[in-house]
């Protein structure tokens, strides 16, 4: 299972929603897509790409904890992660 496209996809559609927008006040929604199984390695789980530690954290995370998983599974993915939309970091 290749869930690169699918965690991107949702990052992405969570970034133009502004849920990542640090004047939000919205809760960061959960990166999980419903593929719930840890690697061979036990180093992540292969769909959301969160290490066990991550997963259990992040009902209690605050909004900075949930963006610094989210920044980590990005990175673990190999996916670029960008937070807010360029347009709105240059204005």
């Amino acid at each position: 299972m290749n869930a690169i496209k699918p965690i991107a996809a949702r990052a992405e559609l969570l970034r133009a929603a502004g849920y990542f927008d640090p004047n939000s006040d919205e809760d960061i929604p959960s990166p999980c897509i419903s593929v719930c199984r840890m690697t061979e390695d036990r180093s992540h789980c292969e769909g959301c790409f969160r290490t066990i530690p991550e997963i259990r954290a992040w009902a209690g995370a605050d909004r900075a904890q949930r963006l610094s998983i989210w920044t980590q599974l990005s990175q673990r993915a190999g996916v670029a992660f960008a937070p807010v939309p360029a347009a709105q970091e240059n204005a």
